[in-house]
């Protein structure tokens, strides 16, 4: 028994800026496991933003295509107890056998080995003899090698031989294309700007994200209410501090650069790079719009611009506003996701 969840798939994995360099990693290593230079391939970042999936989508691909292929997944926390029982059973050599039989390992929560000097030692040896006979070896951690306290300095070497991934938390675009996956999946149907109210307030991983539509969906049904934005909105306070906030130029630019897909150190600089001028110019227009902010405080805020710049922005952004269709509809989608955020 592989221990993998047939449901977490390439195919079931939203994929967005944050993750797709990980994603399309990992399918690489899917399609030709052990014989690519992502090996030991390592994922890491907070926890719920999908690094499990993508473990397992490897897996389950893996024996899509190779079915002569021995796949384990197995969380860094029962390895652990799993080796401790074979110590007091006098069943090690047994432990060690098995899992060097394995063609394709995945270890969730390498972490849970921090402290553990014996059990590091025989996965360093398990590991070094999967590696040294092409096995593909995979691993997620919520820290980088270099934050993970005791752990071994060799192993720690051996883990950064390949390639390591950061998984980023997920954007705007990726968390809403999460909840209408999840809508198809489960056949539901919700208003769309409920649907953009949850993915604008829960930005911390998708377990809370999927967790807050659950929540409206039978806070819904069991009171017999309709699904509106009051009624989102009474549910989300639950999960963040505040709903209600009045809008700052930080909420802003951060909107503008999750809609556009452009850094906010981008935005914020001096580059004249086309796309990164328009993003500039909406978000010091928009800033004009719901803030009081002067116009020096405006270009304080964008690296120093002096009063004329500020003023020939937003006058452009203004301009291009009437005439430009295109534009026209990024501004009104921004003003209606600020306007969401904010109800």
């Amino acid at each position: 028994d592989s221990q993998l969840n047939p449901m977490n798939t390439f195919d079931k994995f939203v994929e967005g800026e944050c993750n797709r360099f990980a994603r399309s990693a990992a399918y690489a290593i899917a399609q030709n496991p052990g014989n690519t230079s992502f090996n030991p391939f390592m994922l890491f970042g907070p926890n719920g933003i999908g690094k499990t999936h993508l473990l397992q989508a490897i897996g389950n691909e893996v024996k899509a295509l190779h079915p002569g292929k021995t796949v384990l997944y197995v969380q860094a926390e029962r390895f652990a107890s799993e080796y401790f029982a074979s110590v007091n059973n006098k069943t090690t050599n047994e432990f060690i056998n098995f899992y060097n039989l394995v063609d394709v390992l995945l270890i969730d929560d390498i972490y849970w080995l921090g402290g553990k000097t014996k059990t590091q030692e025989v996965f360093f040896h398990i590991f070094n003899h999967l590696h040294n006979n092409g096995k593909q070896i995979v691993i997620t951690s919520d820290k980088t090698p270099k934050d993970m306290v005791d752990i071994e300095e060799r192993l720690l070497t051996r883990i950064k031989w390949g390639l390591l991934v950061e998984m980023q938390v997920p954007d705007f675009q990726t968390r809403y294309a999460i909840l209408e996956r999840k809508m198809y999946h489960d056949g539901i149907i919700l208003p769309k700007e409920v649907v953009e109210y949850v993915a604008n307030h829960i930005n911390t991983n998708v377990r809370d994200l999927v967790g807050a539509m659950i929540t409206i969906l039978a806070h819904a049904s069991l009171v017999k209410k309709s699904i509106d934005i009051e009624l989102a909105k009474k549910i989300i306070k639950n999960y963040i501090k505040s709903v209600s906030k009045s809008v700052s130029i930080d909420f802003i630019v951060k909107t503008v650069g999750e809609y556009m897909g452009i850094g906010l150190d981008k935005i914020k600089s001096g580059k004249r790079k086309r796309e990164y001028v328009e993003a500039r110019q909406i978000s010091m227009y928009l800033t004009r719009k719901f803030t009081k902010l002067s116009l020096k405080e405006i270009g304080d805020h964008f690296g120093g611009k002096d009063h004329s710049t500020v003023i020939h922005s937003i006058k452009t952004a203004e301009d291009r506003y009437s005439v430009e269709v295109d534009l026209k509809e990024k501004i009104d989608e921004l003003i209606k996701r600020i306007n969401i955020s904010n109800i």
